[in-house]
């Protein structure tokens, strides 16, 4: 099965490294981050899951949670954690995935479904496309899919970004422009006529050309006051 933007993302039972969970279920009325990994033990992925655990409060503040997976089995992925705490100075408190059949894998289109039906003697390498992320929305529709060649680390402040992006879309009729930041000017989407954009924005946006109109971000915090 190949998955696109806008699919459901396939639901499934599995166990981790907080105990059974059922996915859909798990991510409740929220976003959620699946990212994966080829290998435990793996030195990118070590610095990744290090960083992603630095950032799990910024995740949360965004009604966000986060869960790993890797191919091996969940008792490694607890003695793989304590590693990560060790080099990377952040303990790792977001579930893990174990999918040493490799069903999970397989059911979001990482293998081929010839691939085999055990993680024993494979290798990072033949595990290089287990390492997608994937962030799915409230109604459980998948909203981004990134992935990465394994001599790259991942870029998750470019998750995050994306996530606000995505977020304020969600709520909003606008678009963002390229290398947009939370707070910086949004483009008025073409299918909300001009007098619907002057009743949501009776201060006027910018209009280089008529199918490019730039406003303020809606929501935007205020600056503060001195």
């Amino acid at each position: 099965m190949s998955l696109r933007i806008n699919d459901t993302a396939p639901d499934f039972t599995t166990e981790t490294t907080q105990g059974s969970i059922h996915f859909h279920e798990w991510i409740g009325d929220g976003y959620a981050i699946l990212f994966s990994h080829p290998k435990d033990f793996t030195p990118v992925c070590t610095t990744e899951l290090g960083y992603m655990a630095g950032l799990a409060p910024e995740f949360t503040r965004r009604n966000t949670k986060i869960i790993g997976l890797s191919v091996d089995p969940i008792d490694k992925h607890g003695k793989w954690a304590d590693d990560i705490e060790e080099t990377q100075g952040h303990k790792v408190t977001f579930p893990m995935i174990g999918d040493p059949n490799l069903k999970i894998a397989k059911l979001y289109d990482m293998l081929p479904a010839e691939a085999g039906d055990n993680c024993e003697g494979r290798t990072a390498a033949n595990n290089a496309t287990v390492r997608t992320v994937f962030v799915i929305g409230p109604d459980k529709k998948i909203k981004l899919m990134l992935s990465y060649p394994m001599s790259t680390g991942r870029n998750f402040d470019e998750v995050l970004r994306v996530l606000d992006s995505i977020q304020l879309t969600a709520e909003h009729k606008v678009a963002t422009p390229a290398n947009w930041k939370s707070g910086e000017d949004v483009i008025i989407l073409p299918v909300v006529t001009d007098e619907e954009a002057k009743a949501k924005y009776p201060e006027g946006w910018q209009s280089p050309k008529p199918y490019l109109r730039i406003v303020a971000q809606p929501g935007k915090p205020e600056a503060p006051t001195v």
